[in-house]
């Protein structure tokens, strides 16, 4: 294999004021799965966390989810999203790319009720959820190639 094609490790977020969901994946199997979620809701909170994680992991790539309508405009929360992409972009010199996020928290419930989870422990998970179909999304859209 090749250096350029070696596979890499890329964790996905998906973005909240209050809570980031994270997961990680790899483009070796091209799957994603949930990893944590953080509850950040002072920056330098988030910071730490967010520094912890990529020296624990060493991602090669981050995903963002990126919220739009259901129309595809644009909202608060989107310009809140690319805010957060651009932060990690420039804190930790990695590529990130923005992956529309249309109905993934939708999924993920959906993802957890098949799985019987329910109520508390379904919440205390769904965030990271969210970012493992938002990851998926990224590779089943060949974006990782």
């Amino acid at each position: 294999m090749s250096e350029s094609s070696a596979p890499s490790t890329l964790l996905a977020f998906d973005f909240g004021h209050k809570r980031i969901g994270v997961a990680i994946g790899n483009t070796l199997t091209q799957t994603a799965r949930p990893l944590t979620t953080l509850h950040v809701e002072r920056p330098n909170v988030r910071e730490t966390a967010l520094r912890a994680l990529m020296t624990e992991w060493q991602p090669q790539k981050l995903v963002v989810g990126l919220p739009v309508h259901v129309d595809g405009t644009e909202h608060e929360m989107t310009q809140c999203a690319r805010r957060f992409a651009h932060w990690l972009e420039e804190v930790f010199r990695l590529p990130v790319a923005l992956v529309d996020e249309r109905l993934t928290t939708q999924a993920a419930q959906s993802l957890l009720e098949e799985s019987g989870q329910r109520g508390e422990k379904a919440r205390a998970i769904r965030d990271a959820v969210a970012a493992q179909v938002i990851l998926q999304a990224y590779f089943d859209e060949g974006e990782s190639e």
